[in-house]
This record gives C-alpha cells, sequence and structure tokens, in this order.
C-alpha cells in the first residue's frame, strides 16, 4: 500500500516537472521571437534550461530549421508530452494494481 502511494506521488511528480519543462520551453520560444532583448538573469536561466536540449535536438535532427523558422521546440514538446503520458501512465497503473492488490487479502476485499 505504501509503495503504491509513493509511485502514484511520484507518478504525479514526474507530470509536473515534464509540464513545467514544457512552460519554460514555450516561455523560452515566445521571448526569442521578441527580437533583441537586453540579457538579464531570467534569460540566462531560461537560456542554461533548454539550450542543451535544442543543441541535442539541432545535432540529432539537422531539418529543425524550416524556411528560417526553427521547429525545434514543438518537436522537444511532442517527445516531452509522449515521454510525459507514457511513463505517467505506466506508474500509475502500476500503483494502481499495488493499491488494488493490497486491498485483497484471503480472497476479501477489504474497505
Amino acid at each position: 500500500m505504501i509503495l503504491g502511494n509513493f509511485l502514484k506521488s511520484f507518478a504525479q511528480l514526474f507530470h509536473l516537472i515534464v509540464q513545467a519543462y514544457i512552460f519554460i520551453i514555450i516561455i523560452r520560444s515566445v521571448i526569442s521571437w521578441l527580437g533583441n532583448i537586453p540579457y538579464n538573469t531570467f534569460i540566462l536561466i531560461l537560456r542554461r534550461l533548454t539550450d542543451p536540449v535544442f543543441r541535442f535536438v539541432h545535432k540529432t535532427l539537422p531539418f529543425t530549421v524550416v524556411g528560417g523558422i526553427d521547429i525545434s521546440p514543438i518537436i522537444i514538446i511532442v517527445i516531452l508530452y509522449f515521454v510525459d503520458s507514457f511513463f505517467t501512465g505506466i506508474m500509475i497503473g502500476y500503483a494502481n494494481k499495488l493499491l488494488i492488490g493490497s486491498q485483497i487479502i484471503n480472497g476479501e476485499v477489504l474497505r
């Protein structure tokens, strides 16, 4: 029962972290469209959080710039949504099995 609750909580935390990172990528993309914005601490933090992933996508997939428009944020967001849905679904499904299994003792369902 404890393991099931822990796994469910971990899945929710994983989901929250992935959604926050997607939000950071969206903010970074919108700011990049605005042109020359003076560097400040906020911009530097956004770049440090997102540039490694953008560089990896640009190296791995050379077609990410189409007509002068960088589509790597879209690719990253789609991949993150897939990873989030896949792993969160697995963890919550397994947690539910553990929680239901812990309530069945000697063939009786405990409520």
